[in-house]
């Protein structure tokens, strides 16, 4: 199983993080300091599309940089967290082509210019790694830059951008309640912050009516033109294709590479979001896009690999990095939705961290999973103990019990599978951590 051995810019990142503090500390003036120090990179990127959401900001993001790069232009992608390694965050456009991951002499060398710059100032690691996106994008050219936000919005370090192209907002739901609050409102009010003054935004899906009214109103105190899923655009699947609409028409497209339903309306608002950022979009662009999107960790098939020995011969192996309530429900609708399809057992695999809701993750399980093996997350110290996990699912409704790795959890589905039923299908999943821990673990590292 791979062990790749950390570059010189991860040491170095590495190092940082033994001296800065870790985690969020939400506030713009560490990050404008530093950013004014660095001779305001921020203002030299190309047109940006700035995504928050609790989820759907991952896939959004996907859909944008293919439907960019459908149309023979360059993205700058920057995603957070990454899964394996730190060069993840930062992919770097290419004319013509698809972009690559940064280099680590080019990670490096923007690592230590933004540490030089912060002179030992109180800062976070996220923050001088937010001032790294900004010193990339800005000195290499492209026709767009697409920047996630890292945690909420207002307040997120990647938040220094004055003009966005357009503002996107992918559904609210509850997640991070210790920095952004416990109720729906307050999180969405958090996410509505990237919104800024006359600049264009687009809402995705809302499944919660006090988010979609908190940022529609604050689109409209800002005076911004604003694009919303279910009253200005759509999309639906209509005989095995996807139909998009807004004010321009339809366009009927190939369902997108991204599996399950929930990406129909993610591809929606991707569509809106680049159109509403000025860039021309046509039915064949769009439909290019749909069918090279890729996005790793969310419901991605792992058909090879050193991990897939392991689990029984002609078993469906999934990876999805969804962790809380929402993302579950998504994901286990994908489930069914396969198993109308090519009717198998499903087995979950299952790490999660410690901010996140187990008991709410797995009750959308209930009467589709026949079992749960838990494991631990590798590397991290939040990782929930796979024999509480186990509880939390048991708490759920469903059999589960803890397993030393994501082998042995897939050797347990092996022996415990009868040989006269259809191989399995197993979702490993429940955070993007334990994600990255399956991808390197089975030598398919994100590209």
């Amino acid at each position: 199983m791979s062990n790749t051995k950390p570059s010189r810019a991860e040491q170095e990142i590495d190092r940082l993080l033994g001296i800065y503090p870790r985690g969020f500390d939400l506030s713009l003036d560490r990050i404008a300091r530093l950013l004014d120090d660095l001779g305001r990179p921020q203002d030299r990127i190309p047109p940006v599309i700035h995504i928050a959401g609790t989820n759907g900001k991952g896939s959004a993001t996907a859909f944008c940089r293919a439907l960019i790069e459908a149309a023979g232009l360059s993205a700058h992608v920057h995603t957070s967290p990454h899964l394996v390694r730190w060069h993840e965050r930062y992919r770097i456009g290419v004319k013509g082509g698809t972009g690559r991951l940064v280099s680590d002499d080019a990670l490096l060398d923007a690592v230590l210019r933004a540490e030089t710059a912060n002179d030992g100032q109180n800062i976070t690691v996220f923050e001088l790694l937010t001032a790294v996106i900004f010193i990339l994008f800005a000195e290499n050219p492209a026709d767009a830059a697409i920047i996630e936000v890292g945690l909420g919005g207002m307040y997120d370090a990647t938040n220094v951008i004055a003009n966005p192209a357009v503002s996107l907002i992918m559904p609210v739901a509850l997640d991070h309640q210790t920095w952004l609050g416990n109720a729906i409102a307050e999180i969405a009010a958090a996410k509505a912050g990237i919104i800024k003054k006359s600049c264009p935004v687009v809402i995705g899906r809302q499944d919660e009516q006090a988010a979609l009214d908190v940022l529609t109103e604050t689109a409209y105190r800002a005076g911004s033109p604003t694009q919303t899923y279910g009253q200005d655009y759509f999309a639906f699947e209509e005989n095995g294709r996807l139909v998009y609409q807004d004010e321009d028409g339809l366009m009927d497209l190939p369902l997108p590479a991204l599996p399950g339903r929930h990406q129909y309306a993610n591809a929606a608002a991707a569509i809106r979001a680049v159109k509403s950022a000025g860039f021309r979009l046509t039915e064949d662009i769009v439909a290019d896009a749909m069918k090279s999107v890729s996005w790793p960790a969310r419901l991605q098939r792992l058909r090879s690999g050193d991990l897939i020995p392991f689990a029984p011969v002609g078993s469906e192996v999934w990876l999805d990095g969804g962790h809380n309530p929402h993302g579950g429900r998504a994901v286990a609708e994908a489930m069914a939705t396969f198993e109308e399809r090519d009717s198998r057992p499903l087995y979950l695999v299952t790490g999660m961290i410690n901010t996140k809701d187990p008991k709410g993750y797995f009750e959308a399980f209930q009467g589709i999973a026949r079992k749960v093996y838990t494991v631990a997350i590798r590397n991290s110290d939040a990782g929930l103990d796979p024999v509480a996990l186990a509880n939390d699912a048991s708490e759920a409704g469903l059999e589960a019990a803890p397993a030393s790795s994501a082998a042995a959890a897939l050797s347990e589905i092996s022996a415990e599978i009868d040989e006269n039923e259809a191989p399995p299908r197993i979702l490993i999943g429940g955070s993007l951590y334990f994600a990255g821990n399956i991808l390197e673990e089975n030598g398919t590292l994100p590209e």
